[in-house]
């Protein structure tokens, strides 16, 4: 399932009127109600559960962005929709910025996964240099659907299977681990794995032999994420690395190591 295959149309609107986050996700239930794959569901259900999830913790995670998502009984298609504010509204953002973006999910319940392959997806979108103000900025319905269509042109169909590499990612930067995490999570048809590890150093140090040449400084942050990527998406998901770590020829935090699969058969549940 791509992005753009659950953006509905019908579920944008600019410049929201809102006072504070509940006139705001009042607005957001309306719209979401409006799609076909809602009609089912009363616009109080969604405007409660979209309430009862920032209640868990802010949906705004800094620089005027939010998205508010929910996941509701009987529903069996995702919506996804865009909601502007031109003056902000106070969202307990993480940087306590006023947001003035919102993407919004409404997801089926049991389809935990594809929510957060959809989360992903969109949190993707957001990082492309100039997107959330290209998108907050926006004039129109219209304009901010072709300009997010636009935002998701990496997003490439892999139901053409024509061959597997398989991605190790060594990573000693707990600031920037979750990000590249993010990037295999958004992928259609990608096995992810992480494994908690320790540098060797670690072990020998435990070694009289080698006792005198580390202390307990050695242990720090190790996870290596270990995923399997069809092959066409191999150059576009270095450069989404890269444009979190920096250049990999110059980063010291994190390695990449890509093998050819020769076979695979068999699935995990993510």
């Amino acid at each position: 399932m791509n992005l753009i295959d659950v953006f509905h149309e019908n579920c944008i609107k600019v410049s929201v009127e809102a006072k504070n986050g509940d006139e705001i996700l009042g607005e957001i239930a309306r719209l979401a109600k409006s799609s076909p794959a809602l009609a089912n569901v009363e616009e109080d259900k969604i405007l409660q559960m979209l309430k009862d999830r920032e209640a868990m913790g802010s949906t705004a995670f800094g620089g005027g962005v939010a998205i508010p998502h929910c996941r509701l009984e009987n529903v069996k298609e995702f919506v996804v929709g865009v909601v502007t504010s031109r003056e902000g509204v106070a969202f307990n953002a993480l940087d306590e910025a006023p947001v003035k973006l919102f993407v919004f999910i409404i997801a089926p319940m049991l389809e935990s996964n594809e929510h957060i392959k959809v989360l992903s997806a969109i949190s993707q979108v957001l990082r492309i240099p100039g997107a959330i103000n290209e998108l907050a900025e926006a004039a129109s319905a219209e304009g901010l659907y072709e300009s997010f269509l636009r935002h998701c042109r990496d997003e490439v169909d892999t139901k053409d299977r024509d061959g597997k590499n398989l991605f190790h990612v060594f990573i000693q930067s707990e600031e920037i681990f979750k990000d590249i995490l993010q990037i295999f999570s958004a992928m259609e048809s990608c096995s992810v794995q992480v494994i908690e590890s320790e540098q060797s150093s670690t072990y020998l140090a435990k070694l009289p032999l080698f006792a005198d040449f580390w202390s307990d400084s050695v242990h720090g942050f190790n996870r290596i994420i270990i995923a399997m990527v069809e092959k066409k998406l191999t150059n576009d998901t270095i450069r989404r690395i890269e444009h979190v770590s920096g250049p990999l020829d110059k980063s010291k935090q994190v390695m990449v190591a890509i093998q050819e699969l020769f076979f695979t058969n068999g699935r995990i549940e993510a």
